[in-house]
């Protein structure tokens, strides 16, 4: 008697357990309301998210902490570094409008995203993707090359499109309910906004986006720094995200805008790099980077007389690796002049 209740104790255990799934979490609407749906069908979840050098929320989460914690759920943060910049630079599937390789970025998470599903034991994987949401990677033939490449096919969840999407394996096991998933598909927001006020979720980013990769400005001086640069670094990249980007032949010159990126340019500064300012006034700190020649020096040293407080016609500019052990006086260049050595498309 009692070794039949004993089984039948542990078949009940069996019955109860929660159903696992790990979700991609940008702390976006999107993304949080997928893990929303996912609760509401008493499935136990976790989350993992991903922060590139090129999250415009440097290394907060993007907002992901917060939302695990208000929804009571572990969460997983990732920084992806330099194996990620190989993906930039030569994206499979290309481009988006920009530098942003959505695609085979997608990709990238989802084959670490499948490999920790298997660590924490997790039945499947889910997104906050919408059905042609964007342009690039959200369309029904991008999220089915998404799949297979991450070796996921059929097997990625995404709660608010379900009822659009063909059926994957969680719901043919019948592991979630997908008549109470959500069939929205668009740009527009309308529809989360709504689930958003059903829920009571009211603190959530604006649905611009959170990757640098997709700026224009920012992917013009990444585009320069690929094509001059056969190694980048870390480094590199946090460079391209300060101050005024020039370009003079194989050189490169970089001008801070104000007090604060002067000093994150000469935390960055390589050590042969030679840094210019010019005294005694309002001046900015300008990097140069390569071989210092005569000229590289003078574009250099012109560039941060442009920027300075002093409007004099002839002006002292004083340089070095380190310390300002040398000077040279120079002349402010036009604006055009300016403008042609500016990184830009």
């Amino acid at each position: 008697m009692g070794g039949r209740l004993n089984k039948g104790l542990e078949s009940l255990k069996g019955e109860m357990k929660k159903t696992k799934a790990l979700g991609l979490l940008s702390g976006g609407l999107d993304s949080t309301l997928a893990v929303k749906l996912l609760l509401d069908q008493g499935i136990d979840v976790e989350a993992i998210n991903f922060v590139s050098p090129f999250c415009l929320c440097g290394k907060g989460g993007c907002g992901a902490s917060g939302v695990a914690k208000e929804f009571g759920i572990p969460l997983k943060v990732v920084s992806v570094g330099e194996e990620y910049l190989k993906v930039v630079r030569a994206p499979k599937h290309g481009y988006g409008r920009n530098m942003n390789p959505c695609i085979d970025c997608r990709i990238f998470m989802l084959k670490r995203a499948k490999k920790y599903a298997r660590e924490i034991g997790a039945s499947f994987i889910f997104t906050g993707e919408v059905l042609n949401e964007r342009p690039m990677s959200q369309h029904l033939r991008a999220l089915e090359t998404i799949e297979k490449e991450a070796g996921l096919k059929g097997k990625i969840l995404r709660p608010l499109s379900s009822k659009l999407l063909p059926e994957t394996m969680a719901e043919r096991r019948r592991l979630v309910d997908r008549q109470k998933l959500s069939d929205i598909r668009g740009r527009s927001r309308k529809k989360q906004f709504e689930l958003a006020k059903k829920y009571n979720i009211v603190d959530y980013p604006c649905p611009a986006g959170g990757c640098l990769l997709t700026y224009k400005e920012f992917a013009d001086k990444l585009r320069d720094l690929l094509k001059h640069r056969k190694r980048v670094s870390l480094k590199d990249i946090a460079l391209l995200k300060s101050g005024r980007h020039f370009r003079f032949m194989k050189n490169k010159i970089i001008v801070g805008r104000n007090e604060a990126e002067n000093r994150t340019l000469l935390q960055l500064k390589a050590p042969n790099d030679y840094r210019f300012e010019v005294p005694d006034c309002g001046s900015p700190t300008t990097i140069l980077q390569g071989s210092k020649t005569l000229k590289a020096i003078k574009k250099a040293a012109g560039l941060t007389a442009y920027y300075s407080d002093n409007e004099a016609e002839m002006i002292l500019v004083k340089y070095g690796p380190s310390d300002f052990v040398k000077s040279i006086t120079v002349s402010a260049p036009t604006r055009s002049e300016v403008e042609k050595l500016r990184v830009t498309r």
